[in-house]
């Protein structure tokens, strides 16, 4: 679902900028579920205008206003107005993980091992 700005003023944001916004709504998200706040793709690609913190999670316990943290990697400012839209909402199932301490992998060797960055190709 989309998320619209919900600012008493317009808000002017320039290159290398970031800056909060409103949405003036809040959600009860059921347990086992979070709410994720996503870029919106034509922001991005025609004005540099993304999520900063992407994808923002939103817990279930929270219930406070939503509010998106933007932020123009473009090259000219952009003006955010009441009722533009500025992100995406989705709600997904969250899997728990359980963890177990182990002192090396020497039962669980891959390929890969411990290589990083780059290491698969490009």
């Amino acid at each position: 679902m989309d998320l619209y700005s919900a600012i008493v003023s317009d808000v002017i944001l320039e290159p290398s900028c970031r800056t909060c916004i409103n949405t003036g709504i809040a959600i009860s998200i059921p347990n086992g579920y979070e709410a994720q706040i996503r870029p919106r793709s034509g922001l991005a690609l025609k004005f540099g205008i993304t999520v900063l913190n992407t994808p923002g999670t939103i817990d279930a316990d929270y219930r406070g206003e939503i509010k998106v943290i933007l932020i123009n990697l473009g090259s000219e400012a952009y003006t955010i107005k009441y009722g533009d839209r500025i992100a995406q909402m989705i709600i997904a199932p969250i899997t728990r993980a359980s963890w177990n301490l182990i002192k090396n992998f020497d039962n669980d060797i891959t390929k890969r091992g411990i290589e990083g960055f780059g290491s698969t190709g490009t």
